[in-house]
């Protein structure tokens, strides 16, 4: 996004304050924001809070008489190489669909050259009233974007339902379409193209009765940023997803699960790939009988005992297959000591070709945030990674195993094996017929 001209226009809602991160990043990838602000919106963030981020002036007023001197509306439009709407609210959309230009923001839009990204957030019965829908049918046939909304909790306690705003890394990815950049969808000429990546992603979930179940913990963050990276390098992907609560990947095909049997077999439906990453933090064990009912406690009583059982072993598996094994499997090693001397025995004891191995211990803030630090490890060695924000980590990753396909080195540590074995028996066998040559002439 080095030098692009993005133009946000910020509506009147709560989630207007996710735009002053949006912002952030923007400018941490090279973008030129400009902000246009509505006189609600600046009842939920400042413009100063906004200029500050932007170092650009922000935008409030039509009738301002420095910027209007040179129809400042049209230039703001005309001089962006995109539009983002963020917040969408119902008021906006209705406006747009409705042709009205009665303040900064429907002017800027009315009078663009170039169809704006719309960010729609709002209480889910204004999303899913008729009036909005038919604006939002009148827009799309217009050739407007839209990204969103998402499923979730509203600010507002006990409201939930379609609404929320589009996180930030959607919004970006949908932008960076929108700029030609192919960040929403598949590259044909990308170096996956053609291929299928499985991938795993999230906790699951061993349910001990109704209302308890065992977990690891995971938010998701790493598995669906590979996920989006293999789909822009043109990858048809399937992401097999435990309960997490950050939002799908924009065009990937998702599939849900909560317990570990229910991801072994989803994963054994989206064979045959190319590539399996396994990404979940899958729960080792199970309750060996889960309780129907939930499990009260009774006063004076110990604790009930719970008896576990292994959950199966879904990297070693796939890893084992006799027939239909991908060509490339990956594993991933959440460790909190001895990293490195852990993802070494995994890599052997699973039969994988790729360990990615992480420090996940507390002081390491990896488990939920928003940055990571991996090794690659292999039966080569170790290549370690600096620390680096996870979709960084995904974008890198995926470019790695498009170069493991690609020069067909996937597989290659074993077959290396197998070939210095064979020239070895090879060279002892000419060995021995040298010897009898030589006893011979004796």
């Amino acid at each position: 996004m080095k030098n692009k001209r993005i133009l946000l226009i910020i509506g009147g809602g709560i989630a207007a304050y996710k735009c002053l991160d949006l912002i952030r990043r923007l400018r941490e990838r090279g973008a030129i924001v400009r902000v246009v602000m509505t006189g609600a919106a600046q009842q939920f963030i400042t413009p100063l809070s906004v200029s500050a981020l932007t170092n650009e002036r922000v935008f409030t007023e039509l009738f301002d008489l420095n910027d209007e001197r040179e129809i400042g509306h049209i230039r703001l439009s005309r001089e962006a190489d995109a539009i983002l709407v963020a917040p969408a609210t119902a008021d906006i959309i209705a406006k747009m669909a409705g042709g009205h230009a009665n303040d900064l923001a429907t002017s800027v839009l009315l009078a663009s050259d170039k169809p704006p990204l719309i960010a729609p957030a709002m209480n889910p019965r204004m999303w899913l009233n008729p009036a909005t829908q038919r604006n939002v049918a009148r827009l799309k046939a217009d050739g407007v974007r839209f990204v969103g909304p998402d499923q979730g909790e509203m600010a507002e306690r006990g409201e939930a339902g379609p609404g929320r705003m589009s996180e930030t890394p959607d919004l970006i990815a949908a932008l960076s379409a929108m700029l030609g950049m192919g960040h929403s969808g598949p590259d044909a000429s990308g170096p996956l193209s053609g291929k299928h990546v499985v991938i795993t992603s999230g906790p699951t979930h061993e349910p001990i009765d109704p209302v308890r179940y065992i977990a690891n913990r995971s938010s998701g963050k790493q598995g669906h940023a590979i996920a989006a990276a293999a789909q822009r390098a043109g990858a048809r992907v399937t992401l097999i997803s435990g309960p997490v609560t950050i939002p799908d990947p924009a065009g990937v095909d998702t599939w849900h699960i909560e317990t570990a049997s229910e991801m072994k077999a989803a994963v054994a439906g989206a064979l045959p790939a190319d590539i399996a990453v396994f990404c979940a933090a899958v729960a080792d064990w199970r309750v060996d009988n889960e309780n129907g009912q939930k499990i009260k406690k009774a006063k004076g009583a110990p604790p009930p005992a719970l008896s576990l059982v292994a959950n199966p072993d879904i990297l070693k598996t796939v890893a084992s297959l006799k027939s239909g094994r991908p060509r490339l499997v990956v594993g991933f090693a959440a460790e909190t000591e001895k990293v490195l001397e852990h993802a070494q025995a995994k890599l052997k004891s699973k039969g994988c070709d790729l360990i990615v191995a992480n420090d996940v211990s507390s002081a390491t803030g990896v488990m939920g945030g928003d940055r990571n630090c991996v090794h690659l490890v292999t039966r080569d060695g170790v290549t370690s990674w600096p620390e680096m924000g996870k979709d960084e980590v995904a974008q890198k990753l995926v470019e790695e195993l498009a170069r493991l396909i690609e020069t067909g080195v996937a597989n290659q540590p074993s077959a290396a094996k197998s070939k210095s074995k064979a020239k070895a028996r090879a060279g002892r066998g000419d060995a021995a017929k040298n010897a009898r040559k030589k006893k011979v002439r004796k």
